[in-house]
């Protein structure tokens, strides 16, 4: 998917809403586990219940390879769902891979080819050859990791380095420019990190961000739509647990379009 396609669909549906699909056996409601594929029937109601609010979906793929083969199976099913039934929308491979360029080609592979995401996160911390395989497959995406909404990001990303006394994750902005552009790379940037979003704009105005850290936790959606919303809606909001375990009874699918709704609701209001 371009990026003409992807602010075309935020425009038509007023929504800057991804919906993370990390999907936890044990969370999900009993009356499923009847069922061959749990996983697959949960992915399939909850995106059947709110496609009409979202634009993006992200499978995180550590809830899969727990499973062994049956969830490399439930997210091959849930990928082909999505891309054959809402092929407007953008989908995200949660895998943070990152390795020696030989492995991270295979990764590209993998996760491109076979399984035809749109995009994957992608650690940068062994620099510019272990992301660069990850570049140049029409219509994909590489997603950085630059400054993440878990506590221990204050460990490493924000620590200041060098004779410019810049933090690390302005670094990573900076340097990673030279591997792609506003055409090809996103990043990372959590919600519950705000007060840093005016600093990661100044440096990547015109890219995508994926925001994670709304909702369950605790992140501001409406601080990171005032402070990350570029003047072209380039920005993706994650929601996970507050939308598809919104509910654990029989009503969940429901209930979790409910949720996606009112987030939905909540971004229009900043989408011009």
């Amino acid at each position: 998917m371009n990026r003409k396609e992807l602010v075309e669909q935020i425009r038509k549906k007023k929504s800057v809403l991804c919906v993370g699909l990390d999907t936890d056996i044990e969370k999900i409601p009993s009356s499923l586990l009847e069922k061959e594929d749990p996983v697959f029937e949960f992915n399939k109601a909850i995106i059947d219940a709110t496609h009409e609010y979202t634009v993006a979906y992200k499978p995180n793929i550590a809830f899969y390879e727990a499973l062994g083969v049956k969830g490399w199976q439930s997210l091959e099913k849930t990928i082909n769902y999505l891309n054959e039934n809402y092929p407007e929308i953008f989908t995200i491979a949660d895998a943070k891979r990152g390795d020696i360029g030989n492995t991270s080609a295979r990764y590209a592979k993998a996760f491109f080819e076979e399984f035809s995401f749109d995009s994957i996160t992608v650690a940068p911390y062994m620099g510019s050859d272990s992301v660069q395989p990850f570049t140049g497959f029409d219509g994909k995406w590489v997603i950085l990791l630059a400054l993440t909404s878990n506590p221990g990001a204050f460990d490493f990303q924000t620590q200041k380095q060098g004779e410019r006394d810049e933090m690390l994750f302005e670094k990573v902005l900076e340097e990673s420019k030279k591997w792609g552009d506003n055409e090809d790379m996103m990043y990372v940037v959590g919600a519950t990190k705000a007060d840093y979003m005016r600093k990661v704009r100044s440096i990547v105005p015109d890219n995508f961000l994926l925001v994670p850290g709304v909702g369950a936790q605790g992140g501001s959606l409406s601080e990171v739509m005032e402070n990350g919303l570029g003047s072209e809606p380039n920005l993706l909001i994650n929601s996970s647990r507050g939308v598809i375990y919104a509910s654990n009874e029989e009503d969940f699918a429901e209930i979790a379009g409910k949720k996606a709704k009112a987030l939905q609701q909540e971004m229009a209001l900043y989408i011009k």
